[in-house]
Order: structure tokens, then C-alpha cells, then sequence
């Protein structure tokens, strides 16, 4: 994920002047602060494994499963939207990938 990322970094393919990419990228950005704040104190870990106090319901996670990584997605996806060639296509799916590998996991930790 963080190479996919690090990729359109250097690239200059995360952010957009465009306003539509720019809102979908505050709205990922919103729902992911959200997600985390409603989260807790609970922190991220490279591994994926669950942390204590129980599966949380509330907030973000009450209408999506991932919350956090649906908001890195959206944000990754509407650079590469913005800025699209096969690089940029393969540095976003390697983030998406990653990503759905990490629930993968996650899911089976539960």
C-alpha cells in the first residue's frame, strides 16, 4: 500500500485542481477522520490483528464495513481518476489490492 502510494507521490498523481476530484478527496478524507475518531484510542497496526474492546457498530462503521480503507480508496482512486495512465493505473491497484488483502485478513482474525 505504502509503495502504491509513495508511487503516485512521485508522480504527482494524488492530488487534482479539479473540483470534482478535490471533493471526492475532502469526502474521503472526512470519512476517514471519522472513522478513526469514532475508533478511539484503539491504534493501527501493520499486522492485522484486532485490538480489544469488541467490534465497533457505531458511526461510519454502522453503514460501512471498512470505513478507513474505503476512504483511502477513494482518495487514491480519484488521483489516479484525475491523472490516468498505466502507472498511475498500477500504483492505484497496487493500493486497492493491498488493501483488499488487508481486510482478507482482517476479516479472518475475527
Amino acid at each position: 500500500m505504502i509503495g502504491g502510494l509513495v508511487g503516485l507521490l512521485a508522480m504527482h498523481a494524488i492530488f487534482s485542481p479539479s473540483a470534482w476530484v478535490i471533493a471526492i478527496q475532502v469526502v474521503a478524507l472526512l470519512l476517514g477522520v471519522w472513522a478513526r475518531v469514532t475508533f478511539g484510542r484503539r491504534s493501527y497496526h501493520v499486522a492485522a490483528n484486532p485490538t480489544e474492546g469488541g467490534l465497533v457498530t457505531w458511526g461510519p462503521y454502522r453503514y460501512i464495513r471498512h470505513p478507513i480503507y474505503t476512504a483511502i480508496c477513494l482518495a487514491t482512486l480519484a488521483g489516479v481518476g484525475a491523472h490516468w495512465s498505466l502507472k498511475t493505473g498500477v500504483c492505484g491497484g497496487v493500493v486497492v489490492g493491498s488493501l483488499v488483502m488487508r481486510i482478507f485478513c482482517e476479516e479472518r482474525l475475527l
